[in-house]
């Protein structure tokens, strides 16, 4: 049977943190490892680990050098569950992890206390499983609580 692949995408900070606590949830996975800081490496253990590019909203053109990047890493390692904390690198790998017939997942950061994080609220309606980790932010056409990882 194969190993189902995860890939794993998180921008640094916070946002990684969660994400490596979640790691139990992989442990029979292989996973492939996306972040915007090359010294997280040595965190991840066994894996395939990538360093893209940071990038916001507040600069398009990095955007855009970011989607490439995320875009051929998505076509090149062919992930079976694409799943992210957020910010940037993880809504594109979301958006375009369909075209590539993965899964999809997004955790809203735990520090969005009293509504979803801007990334959260745009890629909701696409993907497959939107979390939250605040019971109270849970709706019916929104995000699930299942838990918090922190």
């Amino acid at each position: 049977m194969n190993q189902t692949k995860v890939m794993a995408v998180a921008s640094g900070g916070g946002h990684w943190v969660q994400l490596m606590r979640m790691r139990p949830a992989f442990e029979d996975c292989r996973v492939v490892y996306v972040t915007t800081e090359p010294g997280y490496a040595d965190t991840v253990g066994p894996g395939r680990f990538y360093v893209v590019m940071n990038a916001s909203r507040w600069n398009k053109l990095r955007l855009v050098g970011l989607l490439i990047q995320v875009a051929w890493l998505l076509v090149k390692e062919r992930p079976d569950v694409v799943i992210s904390t957020g910010a940037a690198p993880g809504y594109f790998a979301l958006r375009l992890a369909k075209l590539v017939g993965a899964r999809t997942v997004w955790v809203d950061s735990i520090a969005n206390a009293e509504e979803m994080s801007l990334a959260g609220r745009k890629i909701m309606r696409h993907v497959d499983l939107c979390l939250t980790q605040w019971e109270h932010l849970a709706a019916e056409d929104g995000p699930r609580y299942a838990g918090a990882v922190v």
